[in-house]
C-alpha cells in the first residue's frame, strides 16, 4: 500500500455534548446512536486487513487478520461500555487492555506489514475513552514516534508519515469533545443540585412562616381562652368578649395561613404594634408600645414588623414577664422585658435556640441588619434588631 492510501482521521466520541440538557429520550437515543456512529470508523481497519488478506499464505497471515478482527472487536468494546460512561477505567485495567492493543497492533503487521499501523490510531482514541484525562494524549504521542521510526528500521516497509497527522487529529478531536461531553455532564449535575437546594430553602422558609405566622396567632389565642376561662363565673360578659376575640384571632390566623400559601400575606408594622398592644392587654403585661411607626423607613417597617411578632410571642410564652417596653428609632427597634431573663449574662450574646429567632435572623441579614438577645435593663430579655454598625 502507498503512503497516499486514505487514513482514518476522526473518530467520533459515542454520545452527544448537549444529550444531558435535551429530553430523556434524546439522550437514551443518542447513547445508543453515538456508540454505533463510533465503531463505524473500524472500517479503517479494511486497510490492514487487505494488506494482510493479499499476502502470502501462512501462519502469519492467519495470525495478522485474527489479531486485526480482535482489535476491532476490542475497539468496539470500549466504545459501547466506556464511551457513554463519565468514570475512567481503573488504571490497571486500562493498562491491561492498552497493552492488549499493543500487542495486536504489533501482530498484524506480521503480515500487513507498515498498514497495520493504522491500529495505532484505534489504540489512541481508545486511551481517551479508558483514561479521560491529559495523560491518554502520552499514547498518541508514543504512537506518533513508533509511526515516524518503525517503518524506517524494518526493511521493505515503506514510511507512513501521514498517518501522524490521523494519530494527532483524531485523540485531540476525541479528547476534546470528551472533555466538552464531560464538563456539561457536570454542569447539568451542578444545575440538578442547585435545583435541590432551591427546593430545601424554599421549604425552610415556608416551614418559618408557618412558625412566625402560627406561633404569634395560637399563643395570644392561648392566653385569650385562658383569661376566658377565668373571667367565666366572674364576669360572664368579658368571658364572651374575649371567646369572641379568640374566634377573630382564628379566623384571621386562618387567613394568614391561606395568605401565606398564596403569597398574598402582608404583614404591616403597624398593625404588629395594635396586636402587640391587644395581646399584651390581655394577659395582664404593662406594655409601653409606640403609637406610630412613621419614623421608620419603609425598607425597615416589615422587619421590625416580624420582630415585634416574634418578641411578643417569646415574652407571652417564656418570659413570665409583668412589664414590657417597645422602642423604635429610624434603624433600631428594642424590645425589653422584666421576665426571666436569657440564661446568660454578657450582653449581645449571639441568639439562642428558637426556630422563630433564627428566621429573625436570616430575615434581618436579607435586610442588612442584624439581631441580638441579651439581659437588658429591666431585667429581663432584650431583642435588639438594628442595621448600626457593631461599636
Amino acid at each position: 500500500m502507498s503512503s497516499a492510501d486514505p487514513r482514518p482521521t476522526v473518530v467520533p466520541y459515542g454520545g452527544s455534548p448537549f444529550g444531558p440538557q435535551g429530553s430523556p429520550r434524546a439522550g437514551r437515543v443518542m447513547r445508543v446512536v453515538g456508540p454505533v456512529m463510533g465503531v463505524v470508523w473500524v472500517v479503517f481497519l479494511a486497510q490492514p486487513w487487505q494488506a494482510a488478506w493479499e499476502a502470502p499464505h501462512g501462519v502469519g497471515r492467519v495470525v495478522s487478520l485474527v489479531a486485526i478482527l480482535l482489535l476491532a472487536a476490542s475497539f468496539a468494546w470500549v466504545v459501547f461500555t466506556r464511551a457513554p460512561n463519565d468514570r475512567p477505567l481503573s488504571r490497571r485495567s486500562a493498562v491491561l487492555l492498552l497493552t492488549g492493543q499493543a500487542v495486536l497492533v504489533a501482530l498484524s503487521c506480521i503480515a500487513a506489514h507498515e498498514d497495520g499501523l493504522v491500529g495505532l490510531v484505534f489504540m489512541s482514541v481508545s486511551a481517551v475513552f479508558l483514561l479521560r484525562a491529559p495523560r491518554a494524549l502520552g499514547v498518541a504521542l508514543w504512537s506518533c514516534a513508533i509511526v515516524l521510526v518503525v517503518p524506517r528500521l524494518v526493511p521493505g516497509w515503506h514510511t507512513i508519515d501521514d498517518l501522524v497527522v490521523s494519530l494527532v487529529l483524531a485523540s485531540l478531536s476525541v479528547f476534546g469533545f470528551t472533555m466538552l461531553v464531560l464538563r456539561n455532564r457536570q454542569l447539568q449535575a451542578a444545575r440538578d443540585e442547585v435545583a435541590v437546594l432551591a427546593v430545601e430553602r424554599e421549604r425552610e422558609r415556608i416551614a418559618r412562616d408557618m412558625h412566625d405566622v402560627l406561633g404569634h396567632s395560637l399563643t395570644v389565642i392561648s392566653v385569650k381562652a385562658e383569661l376566658a376561662a377565668r373571667m367565666f363565673e366572674v364576669d360572664p360578659a368579658r368571658a364572651r368578649d374575649e371567646i369572641l376575640q379568640v374566634q377573630s384571632l382564628a379566623r384571621s390566623a386562618l387567613a394568614d395561613v391561606r395568605g401565606m400559601v398564596t403569597a398574598t400575606r402582608a404583614v404591616t408594622l403597624a398593625g404588629e404594634l395594635a396586636g402587640a398592644r391587644q395581646a399584651f392587654d390581655s394577659a395582664a403585661i404593662e406594655a409601653e408600645i409606640p403609637g406610630s411607626s412613621d419614623e421608620v423607613p419603609e425598607p425597615l417597617r416589615v422587619l421590625f414588623a416580624w420582630a415585634l411578632r416574634e418578641a411578643t410571642t417569646n415574652v407571652l410564652r417564656h418570659a413570665a414577664a409583668t412589664r414590657v417596653r417597645v422602642t423604635m428609632t429610624a434603624d433600631t427597634l428594642t424590645v425589653d422585658d422584666d421576665g426571666d431573663g436569657p440564661p446568660g449574662e454578657a450582653p449581645g450574646d449571639a441568639v439562642g435556640d428558637g426556630n422563630g429567632l433564627h428566621g429573625l435572623v436570616e430575615r434581618a441579614r436579607q435586610s442588612g441588619a442584624r439581631v441580638e438577645v441579651s439581659r437588658g435593663p429591666l431585667g429581663g430579655y432584650r431583642l435588639l434588631v438594628t442595621t448600626k454598625e457593631v461599636a
